[in-house]
């Protein structure tokens, strides 16, 4: 089978999340494959433990320049020496140094294509970046080369299958709530970047405080310094009264307990809110290549923090909806596999 890169370089966890999902598939399948990130969040993540055995994952400081991730890039593809490199969202790479390489390079080239800031794509020539790709797939939503010759569109991409998912009481179980307590779940999302994380947690009380005793909120985190189990936290005060912290990831696993999400308009938070058919309202944060806003329906958006927490208690006087049955997802990242094994590394 083929040894597989997967360049997930980028901010956030959507980057790295989305190459997890098809990495799991590829590894089921015999692929060997490994993963390079720069993430924040990277670093207390147990991604070889989602990825399993053969999945290798290199992590990049994201504080490196463009000569420095250049050279680590550069170096991982002489020491990995990939006969398929996967390419998440910029063509150019993160910091452009893609851009010489791609056309020396002699494997399969995959881009994973998503939506991008206009101007970006314009300025950095992307129309002409995206043709040193053997195949464009489109994850889920719209993007502005879908229509190129190359280019396929699949489901969306999750991490987990729906045999992963928690069941509706082992998730609500899980998040503390006792067997007999039958009031809707809010579950606010903590994630983007450690700012955002804490604004989450704020966000959680006030919406404990609109609720009070008719809901109860819960304030998910991913792991690292902002969750109560990391070592530096012993250290931070907390407010009395605050909403705890719930360390997760993938919240996909407990979203089945969630009755109504509040988070942001990421990706991944969006696709699995889809997916298991989940209430979300949530914030469209300001991102320098992804505009979040166009993910969001009308009836999710909300534009600040205030608005955020009416209309998500909006959804509990109006009956937020309980106990449903998502429909059943296929799986993006197995169409996306058959695919680039059908006309990549078959070619």
């Amino acid at each position: 089978m083929a040894r597989w890169l997967l360049y997930a370089l980028g901010g956030g966890m959507g980057h790295f999340t989305r190459s997890c999902a098809l990495a799991r598939v590829a590894l089921k399948r015999g692929h060997r494959v490994s993963l390079v990130t720069n993430s924040d969040f990277a670093p207390d993540m147990p991604l070889e433990a989602m990825l399993g055995p053969g999945g290798r994952v290199y992590r990049l400081s994201a504080a490196l320049d463009k000569d420095a991730v250049r050279e680590a890039v550069e170096a991982l593809l002489e020491g990995v020496r990939p006969d398929l490199l996967v390419v998440d969202t910029f063509p150019r790479g993160i910091a452009g140094e893609l851009a010489p390489l791609l056309p020396e390079l002699r494997m399969g080239k995959v881009l994973v294509h998503r939506d991008l800031n206009p101007t970006y794509v314009e300025r950095f020539d992307i129309a002409s970046a995206v043709e040193a790709f053997d195949l464009l797939l489109v994850p889920g939503e719209d993007a502005a080369f879908a229509g190129h010759p190359r280019a396929v569109r699949t489901a969306p991409w999750v991490l987990l299958g729906q045999d992963e998912w928690m069941s509706r009481a082992q998730a609500r179980a899980w998040f503390g709530l006792e067997s007999g307590d039958a009031r809707p779940l809010f579950a606010v999302m903590g994630s983007g970047n450690a700012v955002e994380v804490a604004e989450a947690g704020d966000i959680a009380e006030r919406l404990q405080a609109r609720l009070g005793e008719a809901a109860a909120v819960r304030w998910l985190v991913p792991p690292g310094p902002w969750s109560p189990e990391h070592p530096h936290a012993r250290r931070r005060k907390r407010k009395p009264g605050r909403v705890p912290p719930r360390e997760v990831w993938p919240a996909l696993a407990v979203m089945p307990g969630v009755d109504v999400l509040v988070g942001a308009g990421g990706y991944n938070t969006v696709q699995e809110a889809r997916v298991t058919g989940t209430p979300l309202v949530a914030l469209a944060r300001e991102r320098r290549y992804d505009r979040q806003a166009l993910r969001l329906r009308p009836e999710e958006l909300a534009h600040t923090g205030e608005e955020l927490v009416a209309r998500a208690a909006a959804l509990l006087d109006s009956g937020a909806p309980r106990g449903r049955s998502p429909a059943t997802y296929a799986g993006g990242a197995k169409d996306a596999v058959a695919l680039i094994e059908r006309i990549v590394l078959s070619a």
